[in-house]
């Protein structure tokens, strides 16, 4: 993992703000020797200082900590797609097809459902948001009570905690691609 330069993200959000390190030192109640020493990482700040220069950059304390992301990370190839299932339905396959999923708000999956089977003995619910777009065959989406056939082409949205699961009842196998949203912590 590459080491964060915290120094280095402070003086870029207060040159973007337009503040000099007086005027940053008089909002921050820090004073101009230590933030020089942390905008060039000389010194390890406090977390009542990094508090105190977020709240006066107006941004989340977290960004201060989030690495740079190279390009290449942003890639996924084929051939090195993770491939995840629940232990209890193996007929039931999930390709991640995020490039580093840890590093991103949303995910996305396609999901191969054998057939004559469904997802989940019961029904699952999630945190985030989720798309799923039917890529090839068709498929029931069954929210609580209710279900609706989908055909290639079609799109549903899952809200959170809504309850639901798909049924695979033809002899074919189907491809459900799915785009979920992440809770950010």
């Amino acid at each position: 993992m590459a080491e964060i330069s915290i120094g280095k993200k402070i003086i870029e959000y207060r040159k973007a703000k337009g503040l000099t390190i007086r005027d940053f030192a008089e909002l921050t109640g820090l004073s101009t020797s230590l933030l020089s020493q942390l905008e060039r990482d000389m010194a390890n700040p406090s977390l009542n200082a990094l508090k105190s220069i977020a709240t006066a950059l107006d941004i989340p304390l977290f960004s201060l900590f989030m690495e740079e992301i190279d390009n290449e990370s942003l890639i996924l190839r084929k051939e090195d797609r993770k491939q995840t299932y629940n232990p209890n339905e193996r007929h039931v396959l999930y390709d991640i097809l995020t490039p580093s999923p840890l590093k991103s708000n949303v995910e996305l999956l396609l999901m191969n459902l054998k057939s004559n089977s469904e997802t989940y003995g019961g029904f699952s619910e999630h945190e985030g948001e989720e798309i799923a777009f039917v890529l090839h065959g068709e498929t029931y989406i069954v929210f609580e009570n209710e279900e609706f056939l989908l055909y290639e082409g079609d799109t549903a949205r899952i809200l959170p905690k809504r309850r639901h699961k798909f049924k695979n009842t033809t002899g074919k196998d189907v491809k459900v691609l799915f785009i979920k949203s992440k809770p950010i912590y």
